[in-house]
């Protein structure tokens, strides 16, 4: 019987060390629930606004895209709209019979107008390569004359920044063209784009110095932004040996742009940090680290994915933005805006209707004054709040891509001034639930219990506080 149980303490020792890190894994990997917790006096300065960019690729040549789109768009209001495919689906170069070229912007002037009546600025990706310029006829190649591709540039800017350039959407305030950006290409590194090296052979080093060039020999125009390299994704030799290049050249550069997709929410500001080492690897990056940061595309997938257009890509989509929205970020442009004739990566459909994106991007405009720091998050449920004046927003998302988490969020507004306020809780479908003449009790308004918020997988709910 001793030999037995002395054998059995001795299993038990030589166990404890898995037991150990067993449970420590377990601990891990157990999800925690949300607890929100919404101290009104805990702001940090005014809501970011870097989310309200929003990106349209070439879903189709010889229309006017966003035409059936900008009441859509301008519910959203959107900072910016990058617009992509500008030289191939415009019809802006031609050659007249001595072979010189023609510019002519009158087809892109239309969508440019939309933008701006949608309440956006445009931001220009100067590509692809009009075929009378490039060297061997494709919209990917390299011009013959690189010279004639930094004229292309001067024109662009000079049209689309210039002090005298009357739209035919009419005169505009001196706002509305000043600090345009124009980013150099769009995702040099892939091959369907031109599978641009960063130096050598095909470089988009060069691409980028005559885009500088026709830049600098602009005219008569206001201050705008040049910037790159835009690649898939952010990589750090693309970043470092651009900058070198930038650098040993003295070349103008406004801003660092590169792409962005994944269904990891934490993938985002994980780029920041990133960017922020290398930029710190060097003194001779110095000139560059306060430069602004733009994600000129991102979403849930990079591939036309059907998942996108549901519940999960909203909850992905409003989890993202929570996640860089206090990142070093100037702006992230969403992809896309419309689909073409077939399902792409639109918020809206061909035909114009809203999809769940689209929704979730509106809910967001409730959103304004100051921030408020949430505490209590859980590993799924998320939040972003807000105070402006007498109301303040809450947003809960609950973004779990396997489907499977469900919980009853309590939710516990702190701080509240005396008096009665009115509850409303909104959901993505639209419908409303509102609590009237609540009184705060030793400053608190709590939801917990069976009051507390139920969010199945990949749920939003907004909560609207106001007091009366």
């Amino acid at each position: 019987m001793l030999k037995r149980l002395t054998i059995l303490f001795l299993i038990f020792l030589l166990a404890l060390p898995f037991l150990f890190y067993l449970f420590q894994y377990i601990s891990r990997a157990a999800p925690r629930k949300a607890n929100i917790v919404v101290d009104v006096v805990k702001t940090s300065g005014p809501f970011p606004d870097r989310w309200k960019a929003l990106a349209q690729g070439g879903e189709e040549t010889g229309v006017r895209m966003l035409g059936n789109v900008v009441p859509q768009i301008s519910e959203l209001y959107p900072r910016f709209i990058r617009l992509d495919h500008i030289y191939d689906f415009y019809d802006i170069v031609s050659r007249d019979s001595t072979g010189s070229l023609n510019f002519n912007f009158s087809k892109l002037d239309e969508t440019v107008c939309d933008i701006y009546h949608a309440g956006a600025k445009p931001f220009f990706s100067l590509g692809y390569m009009p075929p009378v310029i490039s060297k061997d006829g494709s919209l990917i190649g390299r011009p013959n004359n690189w010279n004639e591709w930094s004229l292309l540039v001067q024109k662009t800017i000079e049209h689309y920044s210039g002090k005298n350039t009357i739209l035919p959407c009419g005169s505009m305030y001196d706002f509305w063209k000043t600090d345009i950006y124009y980013e150099v290409w769009n995702e040099p590194d892939l091959e369907t784009f031109g599978k641009w090296k960063y130096l050598g052979g095909k470089s988009y080093s060069e691409l980028y110095s005559y885009s500088v060039k026709g830049a600098a020999a602009s005219k008569n125009v206001f201050s705008y932004k040049l910037g790159g390299p835009v690649t898939t994704a952010l990589y750090k030799n693309w970043i470092q040996k651009f900058l070198d290049y930038v650098a040993v050249n003295n070349l103008k550069l406004d801003f660092i742009s590169w792409h962005h997709y994944s269904k990891k929410t934490d993938d985002y500001t994980d780029d920041i940090i990133k960017l922020n080492k290398w930029l710190g690897e060097s003194p001779r990056y110095d000139r560059f680290e306060k430069l602004p940061r733009i994600i000129s595309e991102w979403g849930y997938d990079s591939e036309k994915n059907p998942i996108a257009d549901t519940e999960v890509g909203a909850a992905h989509t409003l989890a993202s933005i929570r996640n860089f929205i206090n990142a070093n970020l100037e702006a992230a442009f969403l992809f896309e805006i419309k689909d073409g004739p077939f399902l792409s990566w639109g918020i809206l459909n061909h035909d114009a209707s809203k999809k769940p994106r689209w929704y979730a991007l509106q809910m967001l405009n409730s959103l304004g004054g100051n921030q408020i720091i949430i505490d209590g998050e859980g590993t799924y449920v998320t939040a972003l709040s807000s105070k402006n004046d007498d109301r303040i927003s809450l947003i809960l998302t609950n973004y779990d891509g396997s489907g499977r988490n469900t919980e009853a969020v309590p939710v516990v507004f702190k701080n509240l001034a005396p008096g009665k306020y009115n509850l409303t809780k909104i959901y993505i479908d639209g419908r409303k639930e509102t609590s009237l003449n609540l009184r705060p009790i030793n400053g608190e308004i709590s939801l917990k219990g069976d009051k507390s918020i139920i969010m199945p997988a990949n749920s939003i709910v907004a909560i609207e506080l106001t007091s009366l």
